[in-house]
């Protein structure tokens, strides 16, 4: 496990915070709309904390086992049972987006919740890291004509 980040935040936090974890998922490897979804739902994850959760919360962020996961505490009084429910808010609905938004977005959520607090975990799956070609140079492949089989042409 490697620890990237851990951080007490409130109101005053929340961007510069939002930009370290997307520093932190980007060098983790995860980048375009799988950056993008992680970042928000993290976000979500903290302005929940921060407007429903006493206004402070503590934020750690770390890598291990091919998954990148943050996770968020806060101690108020809880989430609502409503809120808990995993179907889609109404168009009307004034409030309830945030939880939605963050089970959508990622690989997994583990919620919990009580009149001590909450925790919010979220995963994302890091992409598989392969070999990485270090020469500039390309593959070069020589096809064979059918009159002379030791001549070709070289193609890229």
């Amino acid at each position: 496990m490697s620890t990237l980040l851990t951080k007490p935040f409130t109101i005053q936090e929340i961007t510069p915070l939002r930009r370290a974890v997307a520093r932190h998922a980007s060098t983790s490897g995860l980048a375009g709309a799988r950056l993008e979804d992680f970042v928000l739902a993290v976000h979500e994850s903290i302005v929940n904390a921060v407007e429903h959760g006493g206004g402070r919360g503590h934020l750690k962020m770390w890598s291990a086992e091919g998954l990148l996961r943050v996770e968020t505490v806060d101690h108020g009084p809880g989430i609502p049972g409503p809120y808990l429910n995993d179907g889609q808010p109404s168009d009307t609905a004034y409030a309830g987006r945030g939880i939605y938004l963050i089970r959508r977005l990622c690989d997994g959520v583990d919620l919990r919740t009580g009149p001590a607090g909450t925790t919010v975990q979220i995963t994302m799956r890091l992409p598989r890291r392969g070999p990485r070609h270090t020469s500039p140079m390309k593959r070069v492949r020589v096809a064979a004509n059918g009159i002379h089989p030791h001549a070709g042409r070289f193609t890229a």
